[in-house]
């Protein structure tokens, strides 16, 4: 049984930890408003370019006439599959990091089991021990993101220029973004994106603008002009997304462990009473028996 002294240590060092998941949790909560904003702002804006970039690649022959850019056409194969996970650089997100690269790493078996060959570039340095462990000599690149705080467009528009400079090298054939898309607070939902080549819903056409257009100059020539940024900004959104979902994660987290350090020192305080009494108890007991015995 834990002395009065170890049982005293022990209330002080939980309730120092309890301080610091309630300021943790505090913090995220401020950050997450700024971050929910911000990813849904992103939402309509990468949606509608993704939905015009695939009603201009419906015109182009299915999107694999001649002409047409490498990033709709593809590379004619479809053997080397590319995995770009986006993790954070902090922990104490409960099961934000893990729940993305068990989405990876079930859509790797997957392409594994095809046959296909699989490649990994990582966005974040959490992802990197499971998946380096799960799949030794996989990883072909990862983006430092440790000196950003919050993700912006120019770490996009650099992360969408090595994978295109990958692809247009023939590094790889398909390229899937794995990201977790913000619902709420208690609710993150991890998400896979095809942004190499686009991809191209059979009712594209249909539902991407909804009325007959004439294109000056021709749909070859915007598409180039668009696809690089597609992939921009769907790389952008989901680093949002990642943002927002991190935060509510970690506010989320952060909630239970206060709750549950709150707990702990209710429990300690109880333990530590019961001992306290008893040894006052023994106390009277041999001051009491002393006296009898004079």
């Amino acid at each position: 049984m834990a002395s009065l002294k170890e049982l005293k240590l022990r209330i002080g060092s939980v309730k120092s930890t309890q301080k610091i998941t309630k300021a943790k949790q505090m913090v995220a909560a401020a950050k997450l408003r700024k971050a929910q904003a911000a990813a849904e702002a992103a939402r309509p804006y990468s949606s509608r370019l993704e939905a015009v970039v695939a009603s201009l690649a419906s015109k182009i022959a299915g999107g694999s006439g001649e002409g047409a850019s490498p990033l709709l056409a593809g590379t004619g194969k479809d053997d080397v599959h590319l995995l770009v996970v986006a993790n954070s650089d902090r922990g104490l997100a409960g099961a934000f990091n893990a729940n993305i690269v068990k989405a990876a790493r079930a859509k790797a078996d997957e392409l594994i089991q095809q046959g296909k060959t699989v490649r990994f570039y990582l966005i974040g340095r959490k992802g990197r021990p499971v998946i380096n462990r799960t799949f030794p000599g996989m990883i072909v690149a990862q983006f430092d993101t440790t000196g950003v705080k919050e993700p912006g467009y120019a770490q996009a528009e650099e992360i969408a220029r090595e994978l295109t400079n990958m692809y247009l090298n023939g590094k790889f054939d398909v390229a899937h973004l794995f990201f977790s898309r913000f619902k709420s607070a208690l609710a993150q939902i991890p998400t896979e994106q095809q942004i190499i080549p686009v991809k191209i819903p059979a009712d594209a056409d249909r539902n991407a603008i909804g009325a007959t257009v004439e294109y000056e100059p021709s749909e070859e020539a915007i598409l180039d002009d668009l696809l690089p940024r597609n992939v921009t900004v769907q790389i952008f959104k989901a680093l949002l997304e990642n943002n927002a979902s991190e935060q509510g994660a970690s506010m989320t987290a952060m909630d239970n462990a206060t709750r549950n350090a709150g707990d702990l020192i209710n429990k300690l305080t109880i333990q530590y009473n019961r001992s306290r009494q008893a040894a006052i108890t023994t106390e009277l007991v041999e001051i009491i028996s002393g006296a009898e015995a004079l």
